[in-house]
């Protein structure tokens, strides 16, 4: 694999799944298969699925970590905390969560604090590195040139 291309390939892909990943769950699969396409279209060779999850995690993690950056700066330097409050409990209100639980929003309050970021981080991540890992994996699978029978 051509590291150079890799990296330029993750990093197209991962910009683009910051728009893509509008799509829950299936935008960040998306972003690891644009990866392995990228690569492919630049390099003209064909990743075996081993290498293209792992460049479709590299994506899926540079599509983390931009959305990440944006999500924070927003809340940090625009004081939009208590919009993402809201939003999230009207999101627990949909699924049928009793949001005037004084629990509930204990635990809300929570995900904001130093460690309740970092853990949120953290789950967040290894979620999109599975994801668009898998979506890798499986362009380059659907890619490969099929071998001609005899």
């Amino acid at each position: 694999m051509d590291r150079r291309i890799a990296v330029r390939a993750a990093l197209k892909a991962g910009v683009l799944g910051v728009f893509i990943g509008i799509i829950p769950f299936l935008g960040i699969v998306l972003t690891g298969a644009l990866a392995v396409y990228f690569y492919r279209r630049e390099s003209r060779t064909v990743l075996p699925p081993a290498l293209g999850g792992r460049l479709g995690g590299a994506a899926g993690v540079a599509a983390f970590a931009i959305n990440a950056l944006l999500i924070t700066i927003r809340v940090f330097v625009f004081h939009a905390q208590q919009e993402y409050i809201d939003a999230i409990l009207k999101v627990a209100q949909k699924f049928g969560t009793n949001v005037a639980d004084p629990d509930i929003q204990t635990g809300i309050h929570s995900l904001f604090t130093p460690s309740g970021l970092a853990i949120t981080f953290f789950v967040g991540m290894m979620i999109a590195l599975v994801l668009a890992s898998v979506g890798g994996a499986l362009t380059s699978l659907f890619l490969r040139p099929s071998k001609p029978r005899l």
